[in-house]
């Protein structure tokens, strides 16, 4: 029997067993995952997107979160595979180091990067004001847990339109002294190195990180490497007050092998975009990103009196970024300063009932300067254009909640945003004035309701507005053009769920419906010499189902062969749709929204054996997804089967973590990130075939 063979009948007995357990009624609790202990069992999930540490059960919203034990179940040099088993979000990495995320929707505004979705590293926004956010700069080995927040949310974080992501770099509560080493190797040259110390001296938390990655890469002409360090240090003065101290510098380099035809992509998945009769390819053109970041800010939390507390964070980010492409070489500089604080009000007034009031403010300035010349075969030729761009950002923002009797949950909270660019051009023109774009200020609600039916069964129902600005790269894309006719895209958004666990805490559903009526879709269009640039869509109509299940098979157990079994199962059905989009003669109305797969499923399946041996296996079902606005190109379906098998050592007051695994098992071809409405129908950035890796870990 062949290798294949037994693959696929491997493949087949594990989805049959998966979808067996969960239809007929499996019974769990939050998911059991692996890092100093691979037979504990999470506690009960807290989460802190809304500013207060809450029970995520009792958080009227559609949440998801990501523990570093979850993270640790993945490969653990990247957080694709992780950040891809959460309900409505989809991370796309079209070549390594190249990510895209998009939270509920599209990444058709995203040729590269993050758009339309907030992030922040603790308290401080990695989203510029220029709408620039530098995710791919960040090492998974500085982050600790992730948490989503799906849907637009303006209560507290201002502009966007398709929801909020909260990195925590650091442990929110105290940790013991440790320190820690990692190492990872795998196929087509992948390294990666990390090491990592937490001290406690007094009052004082320190943890230092760094981090090193190389990866030559699947295709021709996509290698990368980074090399990252982070600090986080916590001193805490006073009675429950806290300083924080975050900055991270990170030094990011990788190639880009460019899209191919479909002819191509069958023919040799792993050659990089070959030259035209008109334009030169990928590597005679040595096309890649170089990212240079240094980031930082101050985090200050004050107890003014029992019931009232202030947070406040000033911050700023520098980035050095080059970009030779096919046609032009891109060299950028951008500078970010802003500052961040609220002051929060949390008393309880009677014992059935308490209140928590926030109110603050949020400014940021990004300076951008712009510069792209002719691409010399990877060298700066003649000028093209340079620009100027400062774009500024502010919003007021207020929450107001209440619980009663601890089974009904009312919020209602809103923001204020304005927002405005200024630009002139250098060369050719040499403006001296600089123009101004204002955009009228816009006013972001968001009310919200969860209710106990029972004691482990909470409906909730939300109401929000999205609104989101164009970014620098959209006003000022690939073909040098600053478009000041875009307009923000904005719209509300109405869903209802539930979640449901059992009174043994064995079972976990969350489980979510929403329509989300999109006015103004930025949309991102290619040109014949493959530079982007940007137009409104009109709108879209985005409704969709999230499911999220949880089940413990076996329970914790000492004896026996298998020492527990734990289950999950994410499903994610879109229906979006264009609802009024004309551009070029071209009617696309009612047309599958680009990019955006018709339905992703993933089931994961975890085993613990004794003497702390373990087995975790996930396969992703990602449905046919559109590449055109069109509709007349699909990227075909595919199942991603992957597999980690680790044992965990303890030594005294130190432990070793040995682990090996597999991705793509069943070798399938497919693309991790196309390239949407391409021209010349060069779509597919194929992602590797079967690869395997292993790595140690040693803690003390």
């Amino acid at each position: 029997m062949s290798i294949y063979s037994i693959v696929m009948i491997g493949k087949k007995l594990f989805i049959s067993v998966c979808m067996c357990i969960i239809f007929t009624g499996a019974y769990g609790q939050e998911k059991i995952v692996v890092n100093d202990d691979s037979t504990s069992v999470l506690s009960e999930v807290t989460v802190y997107g809304y500013l207060s540490e809450r029970k995520i059960k009792e958080v009227p919203a559609s949440i998801s979160v990501l523990t570093s034990k979850q993270i640790a179940l993945q490969s653990g040099v990247s957080l694709v595979s992780a950040m891809n088993t959460m309900a409505g979000v989809r991370m796309e990495e079209r070549t390594p180091g190249s990510y895209r995320l998009s939270l509920r929707g599209s990444t058709l505004r995203s040729p590269y990067g993050v758009r339309n979705v907030k992030v922040y590293l603790d308290e401080i926004p990695l989203t510029g004001a220029g709408g620039n956010t530098y995710l791919n700069a960040l090492d998974i080995s500085g982050i600790r847990t992730v948490e989503v927040m799906k849907g637009p949310d303006g209560s507290l974080f201002g502009a966007n339109s398709g929801g909020v992501v909260l990195l925590n770099p650091m442990s929110r509560n105290r940790s013991d002294n440790s320190a820690e080493i990692k190492f990872d190797a795998g196929s087509y040259g992948l390294i990666h190195q990390s090491a990592k110390m937490h001290q406690n001296i007094g009052k004082n938390e320190l943890e230092i990180s760094q981090a090193y990655q190389r990866y030559n890469g699947y295709r021709d002409h996509s290698s990368m490497d980074r090399f990252y360090f982070q600090i986080a240090d916590r001193f805490h003065y006073g009675e429950d007050n806290k300083l924080k101290l975050l900055g991270f510098y990170s030094n990011l380099n990788y190639q880009t092998p460019g899209g191919l035809t479909l002819e191509q992509f069958n023919n040799n998945p792993r050659s990089s975009r070959p030259a035209t009769a008109t334009l030169p390819g990928a590597i005679e053109q040595q096309i890649g990103v170089r990212t240079k970041i240094f980031f930082g800010g101050l985090v200050n939390e004050v107890r003014i009196s029992k019931a009232i507390r202030n947070v406040t964070s000033i911050f700023g980010s520098h980035v050095d970024f080059e970009n030779p492409f096919i046609t032009n070489f891109e060299q950028r500089d951008e500078l970010t300063y802003g500052v961040r604080t609220y002051f929060e009000y949390s008393r309880p007034v009677k014992g059935d009932f308490k209140l928590t009031a926030i109110i603050g403010a949020e400014w940021q300035q990004t300076q951008a300067k712009i510069d792209n010349y002719d691409n010399l075969n990877g060298k700066t030729g003649n000028p093209q254009a340079f620009d100027e761009l400062s774009t500024n950002q502010y919003f007021i923002f207020g929450r107001y909640a209440v619980t009663l009797f601890e089974k009904l949950n009312i919020e209602a909270g809103a923001s204020l945003n304005n927002y405005h660019y200024r630009f002139r051009n250098l060369y050719p023109l040499n403006e001296q004035n600089r123009n101004k774009r204002n955009f009228t200020p816009q006013f972001m609600p968001r009310l919200a309701a969860s209710y106990s039916l029972k004691e482990n069964f909470i409906w909730r129902v939300t109401l929000s507005r999205g609104y989101s600005t164009p970014t620098i790269a959209e006003v000022r894309p690939g073909n040098n053009v600053i478009n000041t006719g875009l307009d923000p895209e904005t719209g509300w958004n109405l869903e209802t769920g539930f979640r449901l666990f059992d009174n043994n805490n064995r079972i976990r559903i969350d489980a979510s419906v929403f329509y989300y009526r999109l006015e103004n879709s930025i949309v991102n269009r290619r040109l014949a010499d493959d530079t982007d640039y940007f137009l409104n869509a009109g709108g879209t109509n985005q409704s969709g189902l999230e499911l999220d299940v949880s089940a413990t098979i076996i329970k914790k157990r000492t004896k026996g062969f298998i020492r527990g079994i734990e289950l999950s199962e994410v499903l994610t059905i879109s229906r979006f749709r264009f609802r009024d989009y004309i551009v070029n003669g071209n009617d696309y109305s009612g047309n599958n929204l680009t990019g955006t797969p018709l339905h992703v499923s993933v089931v994961g399946l975890h085993i613990m054996f004794p003497a702390r041996l373990y087995l975790y296996m996930q396969c992703n079902f990602t449905g046919r997804i559109p590449l055109n606005d069109g509709n007349t190109v699909f990227a075909s379906s595919y199942e991603l089967l992957q597999a980690k098998i680790g044992w965990q050592i303890s030594i005294a007051k130190s432990s070793i973590h040995i682990y090996a695994g597999a991705d793509n098992i069943l070798n399938q071809k497919y693309s991790l990130g196309n390239d949407l409405n391409a021209f010349g129908n060069r779509f597919y950035n194929p992602a590797p075939a079967r690869n395997i890796y292993a790595g140690l870990q040693f803690r003390i």
